[in-house]
């Protein structure tokens, strides 16, 4: 048996400098717990770096890298979903486990890249892919494989989190908070990832395939930003008890009837929840999925969803694991083309490939959530009447009502909280109220969830 394992880190940005000194840092700890020497024996980078150990072989020609034969275990960090496949397809034709931390590549390419990994009998692992060091692709695929997920809902992107805690907190306007969050590097120059709910839907992705057992389906994840959350209703939410967070949800409905159809509800968005729910109490730049499973009730999984350390740690954590594995087929005089992946190691997405389901993905008008409709109406008789009469005859039933001073004159801002209802029959509602000759804008909706 060899004394040690090879890596080649693939990109020297933040996360791949951040695993270059957590192994430098813990050495001897990383040995005792797995049993091998970890050496970095080559680094893909643009340039030639002084910094780097003279043992290291630097080298821009990443393809190379993931095809040498003094590599073992091969780590993307260089983002992006062309090249990075290109090399992680590459690394895999060669025998060489993968550890990445791409979620776009994943989700929208993870399906062609598994099955590749499980034909090769080589592993893909992702953990540092999905909110940073939390170990929430480890707690579902593993912890959690006895149970039954129902339903799952994260905040999963740090900089939306700190947008909406700034605004709530200090009474700021979403741009202004935006500003600040690229000046501290929580946001990238084009914040459209992270504002409009894209990064969050990666990531949805793949938590909901480990959930379920069904592929990977990034294009059928519902999708809704936080740029058009004002001060008003992040105020006018919490006198109603709720907080206002930018969630992902992967719900399983079983279907009840026509209008509550079997599948899974795959969808990011605004939120309002109780101002008293774990997650509604996640602050900052700080990341959280609380996990619903039977027969273990409601867990919450919460920490540093990006940053070097927090990244670093689960990438080394997966090169961990996958020392293990290749320790245990050296035990065994077995290599890596002896043996099924599976055998010694968990499915990529939790279950075997031939099992995972077919069960659909809900469209997004057949999601169903509870409602905050804000509708600005003229200060006249029946207004109110008006609008409640057309929300029962949608068969949405009202939960609260709040009546605010007129922001204009003569005209008033009216607030309604509905219980959970079928999206198609909120969009023919608000259709309705918005034809009324009372209602003076467009009626604002946020969906509300109790996470009960």
């Amino acid at each position: 048996m060899s004394n040690s394992i090879k890596l080649a880190i693939l990109g020297l940005g933040t996360v791949g400098t951040g695993v270059i000194h957590l192994i430098n840092d813990n050495l001897d700890e990383l040995k005792r717990r797995c049993g091998r020497d970890i050496i970095i024996t080559e680094v893909g980078t643009r340039r030639q770096r002084d910094d780097i150990d003279t043992n290291i072989m630097q080298n821009s020609d990443l393809m190379a890298i993931a095809a040498s034969d003094n590599v073992d275990i091969v780590i993307e960090v260089i983002g992006g979903t062309t090249l990075a496949k290109d090399v992680i397809m590459q690394a895999i034709q060669h025998g060489k486990h993968v550890v990445t931390a791409n979620k776009a590549l994943l989700a929208e390419h993870g399906n062609e890249i598994f099955a590749y990994a499980e034909a090769n009998n080589v592993h893909v692992a992702y953990e540092a892919a999905v909110a940073g060091g939390i170990p929430i692709i480890k707690v579902m695929r593993e912890a959690l494989a006895a149970n039954k997920i129902d339903w799952l809902a994260g905040i999963i992107n740090g900089t939306g989190n700190f947008i909406m805690t700034e605004m709530r907190d200090k009474g700021r306007p979403f741009a202004d908070v935006l500003v600040e969050a690229q000046e501290l590097g929580y946001a990238e120059a084009d914040p459209t990832f992270d504002v409009e709910g894209i990064d969050a839907a990666h990531k949805l992705a793949l938590l909901a395939s480990i959930a379920f057992g069904v592929p990977l389906q990034f294009d059928s994840v519902y999708c809704e930003g936080i740029t058009g959350i004002t001060l008003q209703d992040v105020s006018y939410a919490e006198e109603l008890g709720y907080r206002i967070k930018h969630l992902g949800f992967a719900v399983r409905r079983d279907g009840n009837g026509d209008s509550d159809a079997a599948g899974i509800e795959l969808r990011v968005h605004p939120t309002l929840i109780p101002q008293d729910a774990l997650l509604a109490n996640v602050n900052g730049v700080k990341n959280a999925v609380l996990v619903n499973s039977h027969p273990l009730g409601q867990t919450l999984y919460c920490g540093d969803g990006a940053g070097a350390g927090a990244t670093a740690s689960a990438v080394m954590a997966d090169v961990m694991d996958l020392v293990r594995v290749l320790g245990s087929k050296d035990n065994n005089n077995q290599s890596h083309s002896d043996q099924k992946n599976h055998g010694h190691h968990v499915p990529h997405l939790a279950f075997i490939p031939e099992q995972l389901s077919d069960t659909p993905i809900l469209r997004a008008e057949q999601m169903i959530t509870g409602y905050y409709l804000r509708v600005h109406a003229y200060d006249s008789p029946g207004v109110l009447a008006d609008i409640t009469r057309i929300l029962s005859d949608a068969g949405i039933n009202i939960d609260a009502i709040l009546q605010k001073p007129a922001h204009k004159v003569g005209q008033v801002p009216v607030i309604i909280l509905t219980l959970p209802v079928v999206e198609s029959q909120m969009n023919l509602a608000i259709e309705k109220i918005e034809k009324l000759d009372t209602i003076t804008d467009k009626v604002v909706r946020i969906r509300l969830d109790e996470l009960a």
